[in-house]
C-alpha cells in the first residue's frame, strides 16, 4: 500500500515538475480593423454554399503589425460599432527546446499565428528563440470578448510571456533570410555601382536582384539585372538573348536612361569588352567526348567529375566588322587572366595534368597581339601559378602563386619544410627582361583578390590577415604595403574605379553584418551607403565577441575569439562549444558562416573559436605546419587552448565541453577524440576519417593532398596515411560523436563518416549518424539547413544540457 502511494506521489509529482502554465495577462494590441460584408451578387457560391460572416476572419492582414501595437492588460478587449478585425500579440520566449499550447476563450472567432504562420491547433514545437504568438479575431459590434489565453508547455520553467517590443534572440533563419551582397563594380568615374544582392526565401527559393546606385548619395537609380559597366564610357552593358539563340547587347545611360544598341545578331556565350570597347573576347565551351551512361571508362581520375573533359577556348569578336576570329585552339583549355589597357593585347594561360610529379597541374601564361595573334610565352609549366594582371601601361605583370611558384622565389619556411600551397603571394615581372620579383615574401597576411588602378597606379588587395579579411595598397614602385584602416574587419568584395580616387567595398565583421561602403583612396576616409546589418538584426540581441590569445608550448601566440550568451552572468556555469577548422584556412570572422558562433551563444552556449598550426594569414612558416602533420601540432594547440581557457575563466563548466568542425575540421573532430577525453560531445560534419580512402576517393582528394601531405604517398608515408587516420584509431574513442553528411557529398565521400560511426557501433561507443539527402559539401536547401542546424543544437542540448528533448523529439527511438 505505501509503496503504491509513493509511486501515486511521484508520478504526480513529476507531472507537475515537468509541465509549465501562464495565462497572458499584458498584450499588444492594434485595431479595431474595419471589414464589411460583400455585395451579395448570388445567394450562393460556386460550391453552392451560404455566406458565412465568418469568412471575414480570413481577410488578410499583416499580422506582424502588431509589433507596433499600444501595450494594454484589459481583461475587457476593445470593441467597434462594426464588425472588426482585431490583433492581439505577445511573444513567448523558449528558453529550452518545449511543446507549446494555447488555450484561447471567449473570442468567437480567431486564428492564431505564431512566427507569422498560421496554426490548426494541438502543441507547437517550440526551438529556444523568442517566438511572435499574434491572435487575430473577428468581432461583431455587440460583441462583449474578453482576454482568457492560456500558454502551456510540456518542460517547467522552459518559457516566459513578454509583451512588450524588446530584444530578441538570433536565429537560422535570421542568418539565411537577411539580405546580402552579392557583387559589386564601379562605374569608370567612380560616380555610381552596380551592387548585386541575395537572400533565402523561407520557401526555399533563392533570390538575387541587381541595382544601379548613385555612390555619392547612395540613390537607387534604377534595377538592372545583368548589367556590367562599359570600361571607358561611364554606361553599362546588358546582354540579351534573343528567340534565335542570339545576343543582342544594350548600353545604357544611368544620368539619361537612354537605351542604345551596341551589337546585334552576337554569339551565345559568356565575355569580356575590352578596355578599347571596340571587341569583345569570348570564352567558349567545347563538350568532349561522350561516354555510356550505362558502362564507361574514366581515364583520369578527375574525369569523375560532371564537365571534367569539356575544354574552354577563346574567340575575339570585332563590334565593328561583327567578326567572330578564333583566338586558341587545341586540347588543353585556355583562360582569359586579362587584356591590357590599350586593348593590344591579352594575358592567357593554358592548363595540363601531369600525374606522376607534384604539382599534377602546370599553367602557362602567354601575351597575345590581337591584332597579329602573335605569342610570348611569360611563364612556361610552372605548377604554382595562379592568376595575372598588367599594369595600367601593359609593361609589367602582376602575378599571384604560392611561395613555390617561379623556382622558389618567394619561399621564406625554414629548410626541409614544405609550404602551403595555398598560401598566396603577390610577385612581378618585367615583360621586357622577364625578371620577376616577390613582392609579399615577408609579408604575413594570405593574398586574395587584387585590383591594379590607374588612377594612382596603386595595387589594392584583400588578404587574410590571421583571423580577419583586411585590405590593403601596395605601392609597385617602392614594394611598400600599407594596411588601409576600414570599419570592417571582414572584406568579402572591393571595387575601384579606373578614373577616379574612389573605392568601394563591402566588409562585416564578428558582430554585424553586410555594410557597403565608399571611399575616397586619397583621404581613405570611408561612408558607409548601405547597411544591411541594421535591418537583419533590428530587434537582435547579441552577446560579447572577445579576443583571446592562447600560447602554446612552443610559445607560438594561438589567435583565438570567443562568444558569450546574450544577458551573460559571470558568477554562472556555462557549457562551452568550441569550433576550429584546423586545416589550412583560418576559421575567419564572418558573421554568417556554416558555424554563425552568435547563434550558438543564443542557445546559452560559450563559444571559443581556435586557429591552430598551419592556418593561412599568420605568416609562411606559421601556414606550412599544415604540411605532412595530419593533426599533429594542431590537435595539441586545441586541446591545450581549450584547457587554459576553461583554468582562466571560471564561468565555463569544464565538464560540458562539446566540439565541432566540418571538412578537414570535420576530420579533427575525429582525431581529437583520440587524443583527449575533454569534450562531453563532439560533432563531425564531412569529416575525413581515412586519409587513404579520401585522397583515393574524393574530387579533390590527390589534389588537396599535394597541399596537405606534399610528396607524400599512402604508400610511402604509413605514420600519416593510417596512424594519423581516426579510422585505425577507432577503439580510443569514448566521446559522444555525431555524424553529419551530404549523402551527395563529392568532397569528402559520404563513406569516411558512414566507416567511422559503423567502427564505433561496433565498438558500442555512443555515437549517431545524420544523412542530408541530395547535399553536398555544404548544406544549402533551406528546409534542410534548418533541420541539419537543429540536429547540431539537439546533440549538445542532450550532452551538454542533459536535456535529450529536442533529439528524442527529432529522432524518436526505434526499435528495429
Amino acid at each position: 500500500m505505501l509503496r503504491k502511494l509513493f509511486t501515486l506521489f511521484f508520478i504526480l509529482f513529476t507531472l507537475h515538475s515537468t509541465a509549465q502554465e501562464l495565462k497572458v495577462k499584458e498584450y499588444r494590441y492594434v485595431g479595431p480593423i474595419e471589414v464589411k460584408q460583400p455585395v451579395m451578387m448570388d445567394s450562393v457560391n460556386l460550391k453552392g454554399m451560404n455566406y458565412d460572416a465568418g469568412t471575414l476572419l480570413d481577410i488578410d492582414v499583416p499580422v506582424n503589425q502588431v509589433r507596433n501595437g499600444e501595450i494594454r492588460n484589459d481583461v475587457a478587449l476593445p470593441h467597434s460599432n462594426s464588425k472588426a478585425l482585431h490583433l492581439i500579440g505577445f511573444s513567448v520566449n523558449a528558453q529550452n527546446y518545449c511543446n507549446v499550447s494555447f488555450t484561447v476563450k471567449n473570442l468567437a472567432k480567431y486564428a492564431l499565428f505564431v512566427d507569422g504562420v498560421k496554426q490548426g491547433g494541438g502543441s507547437i514545437a517550440m526551438e529556444p528563440a523568442l517566438h511572435e504568438v499574434v491572435v487575430k479575431y473577428l468581432a461583431d459590434a455587440d460583441s462583449k470578448d474578453s482576454l482568457d489565453i492560456t500558454v502551456k508547455s510540456d518542460v517547467d520553467d522552459a518559457i516566459s510571456l513578454i509583451a512588450k517590443n524588446g530584444k530578441r534572440s538570433y536565429t537560422m533563419r535570421d542568418v539565411l533570410t537577411g539580405w546580402h551582397f552579392n557583387g559589386l563594380s564601379l562605374s569608370p568615374n567612380g560616380k555610381y555601382g552596380i551592387v548585386s544582392y541575395y537572400t533565402y526565401h523561407m520557401n526555399g527559393s533563392w533570390v538575387t536582384y541587381t541595382q544601379v546606385m548613385d555612390m555619392q548619395t547612395g540613390k537607387v537609380i534604377e534595377q538592372r539585372n545583368g548589367a556590367k559597366w562599359m570600361p571607358r564610357s561611364n554606361k553599362y552593358y546588358i546582354p540579351q538573348s534573343m528567340p534565335d539563340g542570339s545576343q543582342t547587347l544594350y548600353a545604357v545611360d544611368p544620368v539619361t536612361h537612354v537605351q542604345t544598341v551596341l551589337a546585334e545578331n552576337l554569339p551565345s556565350g559568356s565575355f569580356e569588352m575590352s578596355p578599347t570597347e571596340d571587341y569583345l573576347a569570348y570564352t567558349f565551351t567545347d563538350e568532349g567526348l561522350k561516354e555510356s551512361k550505362d558502362v564507361f571508362e574514366v581515364v583520369e581520375p578527375d574525369d569523375r567529375q560532371p564537365g571534367w573533359r569539356n575544354r574552354q577556348r577563346l574567340s575575339i569578336y570585332d563590334l565593328k566588322t561583327k567578326t567572330l576570329q578564333p583566338l586558341t585552339f587545341g586540347y588543353h583549355s585556355t583562360w582569359l587572366n586579362d587584356i591590357s589597357k590599350d586593348g593590344k593585347y591579352l594575358l592567357v594561360s593554358k592548363s595540363e595534368s601531369r600525374l606522376t610529379q607534384r604539382p599534377t597541374t602546370l599553367t602557362s601564361l602567354y601575351r597575345i597581339n590581337v591584332e597579329t595573334l602573335a605569342v610570348d610565352t611569360l611563364v612556361d609549366r610552372d605548377g604554382f601559378m595562379g592568376g595575372a594582371q598588367f599594369s595600367p601601361d601593359g609593361k609589367q605583370v602582376l602575378l599571384k602563386g604560392s611561395p613555390e611558384a617561379f623556382g622558389g622565389i618567394g619561399n621564406v619556411v625554414p629548410e626541409g619544410r614544405i609550404p602551403s600551397m595555398i598560401d598566396q603571394q603577390l610577385y612581378m615581372m618585367d615583360i621586357a627582361t622577364r625578371n620577376i620579383r616577390p613582392l609579399t615574401r615577408d609579408f604575413n597576411p594570405n593574398v586574395q583578390s587584387t585590383e591594379w588602378c590607374e588612377a594612382d597606379n596603386n595595387i589594392y588587395f584583400v588578404a587574410e590577415d590571421k583571423d580577419c579579411m583586411h585590405l590593403f595598397r601596395l605601392n609597385p614602385k617602392t614594394g611598400k604595403i600599407e594596411l588601409i584602416n576600414v570599419p570592417e574587419e571582414m572584406v568579402s568584395r572591393f571595387s575601384v574605379a579606373n578614373n577616379a580616387s574612389v573605392l568601394s567595398f563591402v566588409g562585416q565583421s564578428a558582430s554585424n553584418s553586410d555594410r557597403l561602403y565608399t571611399m575616397n583612396t586619397r583621404s581613405l576616409k570611408s561612408t558607409c551607403l548601405d547597411d544591411l546589418s541594421a535591418t537583419t538584426l533590428r530587434d537582435v540581441e547579441l552577446g560579447e565577441c572577445r579576443p583571446w590569445t592562447f600560447v602554446n608550448t612552443k610559445g607560438d601566440s594561438i589567435c583565438c575569439r570567443y562568444y558569450l550568451p546574450p544577458h551573460f552572468d559571470s558568477s554562472k556555469k556555462y557549457p562551452m562549444v568550441v569550433n576550429y577548422y584546423g586545416g589550412c584556412s583560418p576559421t575567419s570572422r564572418n558573421f554568417e558562416s556554416r558555424y554563425p558562433q552568435h547563434l550558438y551563444a543564443a542557445q546559452g552556449y560559450v563559444v571559443l573559436v581556435i586557429n591552430p598550426s598551419g592556418a593561412t594569414g599568420f605568416g609562411q612558416e606559421f601556414s606550412s605546419r599544415h604540411v605532412n602533420t595530419a593533426g599533429e601540432g594542431v590537435a595539441e594547440d586545441i586541446i591545450g587552448a581549450v584547457k587554459d581557457f576553461c583554468a582562466k575563466n571560471a564561468f565555463v563548466n569544464d565538464k560540458k565541453i562539446g566540439c565541432i568542425g566540418a571538412s578537414y575540421g570535420g576530420f579533427m573532430t575525429q582525431y581529437l577524440q583520440t587524443k583527449t577525453d575533454i569534450f562531453a560531445a563532439a560533432i563531425s560534419h564531412a569529416g575525413i576519417s581515412d586519409h587513404t580512402s579520401y585522397w583515393g576517393e574524393g574530387y579533390w582528394g590527390y589534389s588537396y593532398s599535394e597541399v596537405s601531405m606534399a610528396n607524400s604517398y599512402p604508400w610511402t608515408d604509413r605514420h600519416l596515411y593510417v596512424d594519423q587516420s581516426p579510422l585505425f584509431n577507432a577503439d580510443k574513442i569514448h566521446t559522444p560523436l555525431l555524424f553529419l553528411h551530404g549523402t551527395d557529398d563529392t568532397n569528402v565521400p559520404v563513406g569516411e563518416s558512414i566507416q567511422m560511426y559503423t567502427a564505433l557501433k561496433l565498438l558500442g561507443r555512443p555515437t549517431a549518424m545524420v544523412l542530408v539527402d541530395g547535399q553536398n559539401h555544404h548544406i544549402t536547401d533551406y528546409a534542410k539547413r534548418i533541420k541539419w542546424q537543429n540536429t547540431i543544437f539537439a546533440w549538445f542540448a542532450r550532452y551538454l544540457k542533459d536535456d535529450p528533448t529536442w533529439w528524442n523529439a527529432m529522432y524518436k527511438e526505434k526499435n528495429l
